[in-house]
């Protein structure tokens, strides 16, 4: 069952094993006191990189996932490769585990020490180390916030096309590193269709590259595509070679009100058999509309049973048709009114309904647990009406805004976290959504990652025999299970 309850330190939310918290000196198999790993590891990245204070570790005990904790033995905040790889030595030989760290924007507990350890926090490594605008790609270190490297390829007229939702706070290591998503998934794909290249520190230290800057190259196992996503359990990654697009002539938005979102989900039918790969295909449900009108004021239809939003990107005369044929389809599928942003400014404030859409829903219960499941576009609408009846059956609020284009859906549980009945039903009512998702064809995780909040639900979707072939994965790159234990292959 998914927690609701802040777990006790140092243990996995769900109630796995935390005897490898502790680490161990090698030679005499005594744990390594807290003044030996402060000692061990200033000599590394220096004093001021290293925090052992109880008030300084505070901060990363959690992510941005309700219900999850640890108590992490150090904070190590490396400057570079070689200095990653130098803690990485030293965590191997006395078993230490390592949890690979960068804006503790995750959603899946992917960055909580569960199981105590070393919290590698990579913020410092924050470079865009180079951007080539004649191969099209970006090298950069994994502190780099996404937002940055998008203005840094804008002065050459480029465009980095993923978008999470947190893109002015996340970093690029945290991206690949969950394979995330964002509004613009339907035509661009996710963070992986852009990772050509990646440099890597395994779990004994040893420095890798994979991949670099070509298009095409097949020489090997893709090492690239299976250390993205892998969520920081295989290997550090230290540099990243992005793939670049030319940046598009302009962009335009537009909304569409509707009674349910079921109709809503009628007229993305009708836009993709069209022949039109949105931008942006983003949908809100009654709840999430009230709450974002309440919160930001946008004037906003409170009557409505869905919004969609919908916008494109290109060159301005496919621009107009797009957004033409977009404009009349949800109108021609019972649209109670559809809205076309005619300037940037009015596209960006559209763009604001589905961006503030969870800090919007937080002040409804003073708590919310966000969640994340995909079912084929077709299905979406079934999905959503399924949660409204688990939402019922359990007496809880729970709003859905997500990604209409790929059917990817985030319900958002909002509750008073002092209830303790209201965490529990919240939790009980997402072990069936979860479920509900995998009966529809579909997954427990669309963009968020596996973590540690959906370890409990992996076998149910991917099989035993699937489960166990990722743990053999996992022994092979790390036989001692030091990196991110808890989590993927645990």
């Amino acid at each position: 069952m998914r927690t609701a309850e802040p777990a006790p330190a140092g243990t996995l939310g769900a109630g796995r094993d935390s005897s490898r918290c502790a680490g161990h000196d090698s030679s005499h198999g005594a744990p390594l006191s807290p003044i030996a790993i402060d000692a061990d590891l200033r000599r590394i990245v220096g004093p001021e990189h290293v925090e052992i204070r109880p008030a300084a570790l505070v901060p990363y005990r959690t992510d941005a996932t309700f219900g999850f904790s640890g108590v992490p033995q150090a904070v190590v905040r490396p400057g570079s490769t070689e200095e990653v790889a130098r803690i990485l030595r030293w965590a191997d030989r006395h078993r230490i585990p390592i949890v690979p760290r960068g804006a503790g924007t995750s959603l899946a507990a992917g960055a909580v020490p569960v199981q105590g350890g070393v919290v590698l926090a990579l913020t410092r490594m924050d470079r865009v180390v180079a951007v080539d605008p004649v191969d099209l790609t970006a090298v950069v270190q994994p502190g780099v916030t996404t937002q940055t490297l998008a203005r840094a390829v804008a002065e050459y007229g480029l465009h980095y096309p993923p978008d999470p939702g947190s893109q002015r706070v996340s970093t690029l290591g945290g991206n690949v590193a969950t394979n995330a998503g964002g509004l613009h998934g339907l035509k661009y794909g996710n963070t992986g269709g852009y990772v050509l290249g990646v440099e890597a520190v395994l779990a004994d230290g040893e420095v890798i590259r994979a991949g670099g800057r070509l298009l095409k190259d097949v020489a090997g196992y893709d090492l690239v595509r299976l250390l993205t996503g892998s969520e920081g359990t295989l290997a550090v990654l230290t540099e990243l070679t992005l793939a670049l697009r030319p940046a598009p002539a302009t962009s335009r938005t537009g909304l569409a009100y509707f009674a349910d979102l079921e109709a809503a989900g009628e007229a993305v039918r009708g836009i993709v058999a069209a022949g039109v790969l949105p931008a942006t295909l983003e949908f809100l449900d009654a709840h999430c509309v009230r709450a974002v009108e309440s919160y930001a004021r946008l004037g906003l239809d409170t009557t409505a049973g869905a919004l969609l939003l919908f916008g494109d990107d290109g060159g301005a005369p496919e621009v107009d048709r797009t957004l033409h044929v977009m404009a009349e389809t949800a109108r021609s599928h019972g649209a109670l009114s559809v809205q076309v942003a005619t300037a940037a400014a009015e596209s960006e404030a559209l763009l604001a309904a589905r961006r503030c859409a969870l800090p919007a829903l937080s002040k409804l219960g003073g708590a919310t647990m966000l969640e994340d499941v995909g079912v084929p576009r077709s299905r979406l609408p079934e999905l959503v009406r399924r949660i409204d009846e688990i939402a019922a059956r359990h007496g809880v609020t729970i709003a859905t805004f997500g990604h209409a284009g790929d059917g990817n859906a985030h319900p958002v549980g909002c509750f008073d976290p002092g209830d303790a009945r209201q965490r529990a039903a919240v939790a009980a009512a997402f072990d069936d959504v979860f479920a509900v998702a995998v009966e529809l064809g579909g997954t427990i995780t669309g963009e968020h990652g596996v973590g540690a909040a959906k370890l409990p639900y992996l076998a149910a979707q991917l099989g035993g025999a699937q489960v166990a072939l990722q743990a053999r994965i996992k022994r092979a790159f790390d036989p001692k299970g030091i990196l991110n234990p808890g989590k993927l292959g645990s």
